[in-house]
């Protein structure tokens, strides 16, 4: 059990005892988790499990029924300043006409006020987000016209525009073919020494080559601040039998049900 008391060095998120209810259904129980700058931390669970929920509560959308958060030290819906947030492309409305620029330079809104022009200052982040997930010669395109991977890595650079501290990701390669997943997996990767990341995702196999630290959540969460998760935690999280598999690099792989 994590404890308030005092400041833990270079802490970034720190949740202690945190339940979410939502309806007559909990579904966070008794959730504790510490972040720490510079951390990749992947987060696998079931549909349904908490894992989107859990990104809510840090960032302060969501309040717990018990329990403390805190994100750089403060409430969530003040450190939320700090947090850059990608959410799954599907929630995105393809059919609305805008251009990649204007998607990434939204990423600049809470920097300059809403009915303020974007000063040369937002511009330039704005470009340099979309360098660094290489997708600066399609600025002027429409999104509509984008593959998935396209408009997951469009997503990605406005969350990086805001200039965060921290980013959460939820489900970034979902719906995107395997070749263009690494692609995303490899930006990420070269991210982290700048960014603290967290990422809900399924995909087990490409986790234990990217990331530093898994959580498996279904409702609880099952975390030891490594990557080493045990066969027992996986069955009890999936409730299922569970097949842990390695080839050359080693990763995990959850046997299909």
């Amino acid at each position: 059990m994590l404890s308030f008391s005092g400041e833990m060095a270079e802490e970034v998120v720190r949740i202690e005892g945190v339940w979410v209810r939502i309806g007559a259904s909990v579904v966070l129980e008794d959730v504790n988790l510490s972040i720490k700058k510079g951390d990749f931390l992947g987060i696998i669970g079931p549909n349904g499990g908490g894992k989107t929920t859990l990104l809510r509560v840090i960032l302060g959308l969501v309040r717990p029924e018990r329990g403390k958060v805190r994100v750089f030290g403060m409430e969530p819906e003040e450190g939320r300043k700090f947090v850059g947030y990608v959410p799954q492309y599907t929630t995105f409305d393809l059919d609305f006409p805008i251009r990649v620029w204007d998607v990434v330079l939204m990423g600049r809104l809470e920097k300059r006020g809403l009915f303020r022009r974007y000063r040369p200052e937002d511009e330039e982040r704005a470009l340099r987000a979309l360098e660094m997930v290489e997708m600066e010669e399609f600025k002027d395109r429409e999104v509509k016209g984008l593959s998935g991977g396209q408009l997951q890595r469009v997503l990605i650079a406005r969350a990086l525009a805001t200039e965060p501290k921290l980013l959460l990701m939820d489900e970034p390669t979902s719906s995107i073919d395997l070749p263009v997943q690494t692609e995303i997996f490899e930006i990420l990767h070269r991210l982290r020494g700048d960014v603290t990341i967290v990422m809900v995702t399924h995909d087990i196999g490409a986790l234990s080559v990217y990331v530093d630290k898994i959580a498996c959540l279904n409702r609880r969460l099952f975390y030891h601040d490594s990557k080493e998760i045990r066969p027992e935690e996986l069955e009890e999280v999936y409730q299922c039998p569970v097949a842990l598999i390695a080839h050359g690099v080693p990763h995990r792989v959850l046997k299909e049900h």
